[in-house]
């Protein structure tokens, strides 16, 4: 049995330890209600400016020349990882990856085995997964989360942008967690590169065209709004994963707090049995000691 110096430091240590995650949990809850704000302001901005580039491109009765439509034979695929910078946030980054892993399998099982699958990790934990996995990470976008806005993303997406218009990646897709509550995150794998011609048909009907008047021309208008929906597209993904990430991380310091206040209760009944016994023995060999005497 642990001796009394033994149990009482590990109590403090506990102690301590529970201070610190609940700390940490009633700092992500402060920093989780901003997030959730950002995420529910952006979700119908990137909605509708969505809609409006695939009503657009449906309504056009010329094909527009950009670049990021275009569809070529898929030699080299680039995954956009969207994780966070630290760990503490139970399987929130192990997601991502697991997702990752996943998708190559299903879809670019050959490609990887010939070397031909990047990343770009947005988020730390990204690149050290994929790095260990063998996988050659090509841009690591570190500490945007500390200065989450959207010119910083926008520069990521301009890099992914430029590196598939030179041809670069014949395809890019993007993984990441989507925020539903604080206990629940969804991976999602979205299609980044190259952006779809058409809008999917509702179940199975098919769509009617409407005929507009554009002005500008058709075409100035959908390379305008083909650029601006993509970075939209990545920073409505890094919002999601930026609250996903301190849902979890609440969630599993809530979780932390609560073990560690088990295990008190553990190491101070150790410590009242250990106690007990100590004096039961003094009290035993005082006794043993005056029985001697007599």
């Amino acid at each position: 049995m642990a001796n009394l110096k033994e149990v009482r430091n590990r109590i403090v240590s506990v102690n301590s330890t529970q201070q610190i995650t609940k700390a940490m949990k009633m700092v992500a809850a402060a920093k989780l209600r901003r997030a959730q704000d950002n995420i529910i302001q952006m979700r119908p901005y990137a909605r509708k400016l969505s809609e409006m580039l695939m009503t657009v491109s449906s309504a056009s009765e010329t094909s527009t020349d950009s670049p990021f439509k275009k569809v070529r034979p898929v030699e080299k695929v680039l995954l956009i990882l969207v994780t966070s910078d630290r760990g503490l946030c139970g399987a929130f980054n192990t997601n991502v990856i697991k997702g990752a892993m996943a998708h190559i399998e299903a879809n670019y099982a050959d490609l990887s085995r010939s070397g031909n699958v990047e990343i770009m990790s947005i988020g730390k934990k990204a690149g050290e997964g994929m790095t260990r996995r063998g996988f050659k990470v090509n841009g690591a976008y570190q500490d945007i989360f500390t200065r989450l806005n959207f010119v910083n993303v926008k520069e990521a997406a301009e890099n992914v942008m430029s590196l598939y218009e030179s041809g670069r990646y014949d395809k890019v897709d993007l993984i990441y967690n989507e925020f539903k509550n604080v206990a629940t995150q969804i991976v999602r794998t979205e299609a980044y590169l190259p952006i779809p011609s058409e809008p999917a048909a509702e179940g199975g009907q098919v769509t009617t065209t409407t005929n507009y008047t554009f002005e500008p021309t058709e075409e100035e208008i959908v390379n305008e709004l083909i650029p601006k929906s993509l970075k939209i597209q990545l920073y409505r993904a890094v919002l999601e994963s930026n609250a996903s990430e301190h849902g979890a991380r609440m969630t599993a310091m809530d979780k932390a707090t609560e073990n560690a206040q088990d295990l008190l209760k553990e190491l101070r009944l150790v410590y009242n049995r250990t106690r007990q016994a100590a004096i039961t023995k003094e009290i035993l060999e005082i006794v043993g000691g005056a029985e001697a005497l007599i």
